[in-house]
């Protein structure tokens, strides 16, 4: 399989100081594709930083300020809703691990700056899940996925409750116990996660992962995920993390080894592969030949390029060849071989396919 060239988000992502000379039509496919990964905003704050916004036409430019207004009133609305999570469980007396995009924003580091956010993700002991799912309901919160199979899907074999979703605000909140289903294949300890989490300046009970296990959990949700069409944006996370600790010279090192400790080499490697690969990500020689021990075969290798290398690519018509389809879906089927034993994943594949035959008209 024939892997097409760059797309023009990873290229503007790679060297923004290209983007002034770019025609109206290239502008235009940037801005689409962009748009559709999650990236817009972000690509916006990149050029303010560098000082070239202004160099560019008026109409992307237009797109790109409404962009980061937006994701700044996201951020504001995630600490507002941040303190509202902190609120609720105050009584329960258990840390609040933030997750992914509030982590980020909290630790104040550069992959907030421009970042949209969905949800709020945290982590909390799996033995205090009870405690912290009713103190949830008792300020607001319900859950969703109302259905029983899809209530026991969560509760027995994930890494988290069914989404939450407040009555009043419609915010979304993902209360984790662990960073990979519990079924899964890879079996991070959550307990050491905990245990080395820092807290957050200015409040004692929030706390962010360390930066290791942050770029590692940001590996297994990108390369265990069954649903890659944000996954550009994922890269993107991973790209900042890595530039962002990669200046302290013993990160590397520590996050070889810590990798190894939780069982997360392999996502390690794909992240740093595809990182590299797909916005130059600086990766000392060293750290890239240390994660070359948890390569998979030659012949896997190749088949993860030709799928992973159309995957990561904006979920847009104009950054698709003839064979993005068929790679999304395999991929789809890995994650769910990864995340659960063939008797259960056959299963749950059933009540699926069950499903959706019964939803479709007649």
């Amino acid at each position: 399989m024939i892997v097409a060239r760059p797309d023009p988000v990873s290229i503007a992502l790679r060297d923004p100081r290209a983007l002034p000379g770019w025609t109206l039509a290239q502008w235009e496919a940037l801005i689409r594709q962009a748009r559709r990964a999650n990236l817009i905003s972000r690509l916006a704050v990149l050029l303010d930083e560098q000082g070239l916004l202004d160099d560019v036409p008026a109409a992307p430019r237009a797109h790109l300020e409404a962009a980061r207004v937006v994701s700044q009133a996201q951020a504001e609305a995630v600490r507002r809703e941040v303190a509202y999570i902190g609120k609720a469980l105050a009584r329960t007396g258990v840390d609040i691990v933030l997750l992914k995009g509030a982590a980020y924003l909290f630790a104040g580091l550069p992959a907030a700056r421009g970042r949209v956010f969905s949800d709020v993700d945290i982590l909390v002991p799996e033995a205090a899940i009870p405690e912290v799912e009713a103190a949830l309901m008792l300020h607001g919160w319900a859950t969703t996925h109302h259905d029983p199979y899809d209530q026991r899907y969560y509760r027995r074999w994930m890494h988290e409750l069914p989404p939450m979703l407040h009555v009043t605000r419609q915010t979304v909140l993902d209360v984790h116990h662990a960073i990979v289903p519990t079924t899964a294949r890879l079996k991070p300890d959550s307990a050491k996660l905990l245990a080395a989490s820092r807290p957050v300046e200015g409040d004692s009970r929030l706390r962010i992962l360390a930066p290791p296990d942050m770029v590692l959990h940001s590996a297994a949700h990108l390369f265990l995920n069954e649903d890659l069409t944000g996954g550009l944006r994922d890269i993107a996370d991973l790209d900042s993390l890595l530039r962002h600790f990669g200046q302290d010279a013993g990160f590397w090192q520590a996050l070889a080894a810590r990798a190894r400790e939780l069982d997360l080499a392999r996502p390690l490697y794909y992240a740093l592969r595809y990182a590299t690969r797909i916005l130059d990500t600086p990766v000392p020689a060293q750290a890239l030949q240390a994660a070359e021990t948890d390569r998979p075969p030659a012949w896997l290798r190749r088949l993860m390029d030709g799928l992973f290398l159309r995957a990561l690519r904006p979920a847009h018509v104009s950054a698709a060849d003839r064979f993005t389809a068929l790679a999304r879906r395999a991929l789809y089927v890995r994650a769910h071989w990864l995340r659960m034993p063939p008797l259960l994943l056959a299963y749950h594949l059933t009540i699926k396919a069950f499903r959706k035959e019964q939803e479709s008209p007649s």
